[in-house]
């Protein structure tokens, strides 16, 4: 929308978040997004109701607040069943949907390659399935079918389903490709004999600009969630003429929609091989430990969580009170490596603690001149 001074003008709208949420994760979604929150309401406690999923009552207090803000959508920091989302648009009179809606919306923006855009419609394509209904005023409305035939032909509704589910089955066709592609461009890495290491993390820790610094990639960096979407890999060549292979993947978040981690497997298998996961945290956000903690969650997810591992402490240059924060983080991080990507600060002790864990420890060995078969 732009309005008369010629300047985009962004969407407002009303956040809605449960007992216990301080919604800065979804701010920071909706920001991301290009939108602008106007209003949040934390729900102090919340009574059960089939038809809005709260109490009538507090759900019309909602919807009124909404309209007196000048709200242009409601978004909920939790699932949103398909009924409870048309209930709630008839209601505000505005349009009402989920965090997982929004994060699929910035998936969507950001995908650039070929497979990103196919994981993006199939994880799209499987949330709005069950959703169409909502879409028509008149279920009624049938094709096909004449006069004295037994059946009176398909609504709009099942059509649409149909031409769904036959895009979903497409989509997945062209997905087994790429992944194909994926597994062969992998045993290929295989037979040079290489070490990979997997960055994984948060989003918007830092892992491309890890990678930017480590290898002199050209990953795009933005100061926004979901950024990347594609994994990139790159040699890295670290001490003693050592070299890996360093590969940058998809954030992650809490609650990341099982759509999303179903439609990005292919991409999230990368992590799931790797000889070395380096879990990535953003050691100047506030919420660093439940960062962690939701890593580790989707790392169990895809079957990743028993690879070897080092957890690495990024943007330590934008630490406010850096000793007394650094002195925190260390006491619930005790084998955390900490560095700058930015600054490109404590990267010698990351490549040693690499080095370590992919080729061993270095021993020096003296040999009589009898035992030099044993080389």
């Amino acid at each position: 929308m732009i309005d008369l001074s010629g300047q985009e003008q962004k969407i407002r709208c009303f956040l809605v978040g449960k007992l216990g949420n301080d919604l800065h994760e979804l701010r920071s979604l909706i920001d991301t997004l290009g939108m602008e929150c106007v209003c949040a309401l934390t729900l102090t406690h919340c009574k059960i109701h089939p038809a809005y999923g709260m109490g009538k009552g507090k759900a019309q207090e909602i919807a009124c607040l909404a309209k007196e803000k000048n709200a242009e959508c409601i978004i909920f920091d939790f699932i949103l069943e398909p009924t409870k989302q048309r209930n709630w648009e008839r209601l505000a009179g505005m349009p009402a949907f989920d965090r997982e809606e929004v994060i699929l919306r910035i998936f969507a923006a950001h995908a650039r390659t070929h497979e990103a855009t196919l994981q993006v419609e199939l994880a799209r394509l499987q949330y709005s399935l069950p959703r169409l209904a909502h879409m028509y005023g008149d279920m009624a409305r049938q094709r096909g079918g004449n006069y004295g035939s037994k059946g009176s032909g398909e609504t709009q509704l099942e059509l649409d389903q149909r031409q769904v589910r036959e895009r979903i089955h497409q989509v997945k066709c062209k997905l087994k490709t790429v992944v194909a592609n994926r597994m062969t461009q992998r045993k290929l890495r295989d037979k040079m004999s290489l070490s990979s290491c997997v960055l994984v993390g948060y989003t918007n820790a830092g892992k491309s600009s890890l990678l930017n610094s480590l290898t002199g990639a050209d990953v795009l960096v933005e100061d926004k969630l979901f950024a990347t979407l594609d994994p990139t890999t790159r040699r890295f060549a670290i001490k003693d003429g050592g070299t890996v292979l360093l590969s940058d993947t998809v954030g992650f978040i809490t609650n990341l929609p099982h759509t999303l981690i179903d439609a990005f497997k292919s991409t999230l298998e990368e992590a799931v091989h790797a000889d070395l996961l380096l879990i990535v945290v953003d050691a100047s956000d506030e919420n660093a430990e439940k960062q962690y903690e939701t890593v580790c969650h989707v790392l169990e997810e895809i079957g990743a969580n028993t690879n070897e591992h080092i957890l690495i402490l990024n943007k330590i240059d934008k630490l406010q009170n850096a000793n007394i924060r650094l002195t925190e983080l260390a006491s619930v991080f005790p084998d955390a490596v900490c560095i700058s990507a930015q600054e490109k600060t404590g990267f010698d002790e990351l490549t040693l603690r690499i080095t370590d864990v992919l080729f061993g420890e270095k021993y020096d060995y003296l040999l009589p001149a009898e035992k030099t078969d044993k080389l």
